[in-house]
């Protein structure tokens, strides 16, 4: 996986920016503070009512029931109704958990969708997919759970503090002997552990991607009987992840038992000095059981924190890295220009131009080329010569490191992504369709279209028939990505789809090289219909698809060798006749 951002995050900065995103439900946040507030109030009682039972239990005058019988029936009250807000404090917790982390992911997607081409070029989809599946989850678990356990014990660390000095200040000087102990090791160990639940994210984000890589390539890997080495590069991975998951868990999971002890230590502490107060009257023994009372709800949140730390350790480390994604800068964030193009003629030039994905390594060198409105610019040479590349820069997926490329005379750098993308439709080597109707997939290229749009771009497209023979036509549902429509069929709706587009420039990326000569005819001759009137980019292997096109330019290496019509080039006798005449030999 490659880790791509650089952006610094720390514990404050994660909890600084999932305090904004409680911040928009500030009513439910309220909320919730007062119910957690009152639930803590009335279970805080309890103790302090405890201690009044039984000092009501006199050995030389007797027991006075009436006083015990209301003070254990109050207790009772007390806890139910603490009970009763703690239940309704739950389920606002939820829902607010589920509103920030609905929030977050939205946020989320709608970044990846923002950002850079180059960007996520660079990074696997599986961990993409980790980040806004499995790293929310876990952060929407800490919120729902860990969150509220953490805020309620600080409430009630507070008021067991105040009990405590309220009922005996000597015992309390006794108990804070531990209370640096348990703090210093819940601390220290919680900075330790951090960075292995970063780790064991990353390690996790690792084995999706890898799953992801190997299941989308499971026909490749059956065909070359690969499965023996992919299991076992598997396992290499299952097994880092494994380790982290160890290593992080076990290192967390000492912290509670490690704070227990401690407490465990102060209670008897508290006991033995309890017991010698008591013998000197110094104390009560309804006194004492209320300080132990007391104690032990002081040392209990800070136990749960303790034993909660490994998931908040591993919400904080999956926060991280949302949080990161979500301050890379968009697409154009620093570059972006302001007007919108529109009604382009369709004269696209390239000038001198330089690129290369890393600017270390030139792909291309120096560019330069006309092709005129109307026009058939088709673009040829051996694989990695630079011809996706040069769609790439066309579309601003990339910008040149050097020259500039123009549209109707102006650079294209002046006008926003979204309208210059949107003067191109392009039919790929790789179709896509989404999950939806046939319907849905083919009016993407055109929001709004009629039904009667629809059926004449796919009478155009040469898939009418394909369509109306279908189970429910156009409204037949398209499956994971189209698994039950053929390479040829797929590429047809997509023709389609290119045929509603209103664009003036329309590029075609190997758009005939997985079919079979049959389904090529047919999509040779919906591409002719499509290419009608528009300037078009035509990136073909198959060079008897190209032989009528305006201008051949043959790339190699990064440069334009040859640029001709495909009579000229062939009596030159050069490269591309070479490439031509390869085909058939």
């Amino acid at each position: 996986m490659n880790e791509v951002s650089h952006v610094p995050t720390n514990r404050r900065a994660v909890a600084a920016r999932l305090a904004k995103y409680f911040m928009c439900y500030k009513f439910t946040v309220i909320a919730a503070f007062l119910l957690m507030l009152g639930s803590n109030l009335f279970a805080l009682l309890g103790p302090l009512l405890t201690g009044k039972a039984i000092n009501a239990i006199d050995l030389e005058t007797g027991v006075d029931f009436q006083a015990v019988f209301f003070y254990c029936a109050l207790m009772a009250v007390f806890y139910v109704v603490s009970g009763v807000l703690g239940y309704i404090l739950s389920v606002v917790m939820i829902k607010l958990s589920q509103k920030i982390v609905k929030s977050m992911r939205k946020d989320l997607f709608d970044k990846i969708i923002a950002l850079p081409v180059g960007y996520l070029d660079k990074m696997q989809a599986g961990d993409l997919i980790n980040r806004i599946s499995y790293d929310i989850d876990t952060v929407n678990a800490s919120l729902s759970n860990d969150i509220l356990q953490a805020a309620t014990g600080i409430v009630t660390v507070i008021g067991a503090l105040i009990g405590m000095l309220a009922v005996s200040p000597a015992l309390f000087g006794v108990f804070a002997i531990t209370i640096p102990l348990s703090v210093f090791i819940t601390i220290k160990r919680s900075r330790s552990v951090r960075p292995l639940f970063r780790k064991r994210s990353g390690k996790l984000a690792q084995l999706n991607g890898y799953s992801e890589e190997m299941i989308s390539g499971i026909k490749t890997i059956k065909a070359y009987g690969r499965e023996d080495d992919m299991i076992a590069r598997f396992a290499d991975k299952n097994k880092d992840a494994v380790d982290a998951y160890y290593a992080a868990d076990y290192y967390g999971s000492l912290i509670g038992p490690s704070v227990n002890f401690v407490n465990n230590f102060g209670t008897v502490l508290i006991s033995t000095a309890g017991s010698l107060m008591y013998l000197f009257d110094m104390i009560m023994l309804g006194d004492i059981s209320s300080f132990l009372l007391y104690a032990r709800k002081f040392s209990g949140p800070i136990n749960e924190y303790a034993n909660i730390m490994s998931e908040i350790q591993s919400a904080l480390a999956a926060a991280e890295r949302v949080f990161r994604l979500l301050d890379e800068l968009p697409e154009g964030a620093k570059d972006e220009a302001t007007e919108d193009l529109t009604d382009p003629r369709g004269d696209v030039s390239f000038e001198h131009v330089r690129f290369g994905y890393d600017p270390e390594k030139v792909i291309i060198k120096d560019l330069s080329f006309d092709a005129k409105a109307g026009q058939t610019v088709a673009i040829v040479g051996p694989t990695g010569a630079g011809k996706t590349t040069l769609v790439n820069l066309l579309m601003r997926f990339y910008d040149p490191q050097g020259g500039r490329i123009t549209l109707d005379g102006n650079d294209i750098k002046d006008y926003t992504r979204k309208s210059l993308r949107a003067a191109f439709s392009m039919v790929l080597q790789d179709t896509w369709l989404f999950e939806g109707t046939v319907r849905e997939n083919i009016v993407y290229g055109k929001v709004g279209a009629t039904d009667e749009e629809i059926r004449k771009a796919a009478e155009n497209a040469n898939i009418a028939d394909f369509i109306d023979a279908l189970p429910q036509g156009y409204d037949t549902p398209v499956t994971d990505g189209g698994v039950n429509l053929s390479k040829g069929q797929k590429q047809l709706m997509t023709i389609a789809r290119a045929m509603l587009s209103p664009a003036h420039l329309l590029i075609l990326d190997e758009a005939t090289s997985n079919v079979d000569t049959r389904t090529e005819l047919l999509i040779r001759d919906a591409m002719n219909r499509l290419m009608q009137g528009k300037t078009c980019f035509v990136i073909a292997h198959r060079l008897s698809t190209i032989r009528n096109a305006d201008l051949i330019l043959v790339v190699k290496d990064g440069d334009i060798v040859e640029r001709g019509k495909h009579e000229e080039l062939l009596a030159k006798g050069g490269f591309y006749s070479e490439i031509y005449n390869a085909q058939f030999e």
